[in-house]
């Protein structure tokens, strides 16, 4: 299997940005109220949290109150919803620059998913 550890921070940061540029409009406009973070590697912490066994088994994680549960008295000080992507999990399940990109529009989707309050069962993929 190929691996593209050789696309650079830099250049999976870009096919980050192009997968959410790529995003249809509703998404789109769902992003603008979402930070959007690269990772190397997911954490021990978030793994251990998650019950994950490897690094390789999280490719996305959104951190925030979803939608479904958000309500006009939620507590002031919160961090606005996140979506990390990890470049790390992500370079080693794809073989060539398009999968990359297509798995981060697929990880971004799945992440949006638990924005509007989707549970992993729920998500197309």
């Amino acid at each position: 299997m190929a691996r593209h550890d050789h696309i650079s921070s830099e250049a999976f940061a870009e096919l980050v940005q192009q997968a959410i540029a790529d995003l249809p409009l509703p998404y789109a406009r769902l992003m603008e109220s979402i930070t959007v973070v690269v990772e190397e590697e997911p954490s021990k912490e978030v793994l251990e949290d998650l019950e994950l066994e490897s690094e390789d088994d999280l490719l996305g994680l959104y951190q925030g109150q979803s939608l479904a549960a958000d309500s006009f008295f939620r507590p002031g000080g919160e961090s606005p919803p996140q979506i990390s992507i990890y470049r790390g999990p992500i370079l080693r399940l794809c073989e060539s620059p398009e999968e990359v990109v297509q798995e981060v529009y697929d990880t971004v989707v799945h992440e949006l998913g638990h924005h509007v309050g989707l549970d992993d069962d729920e998500m197309p993929y």
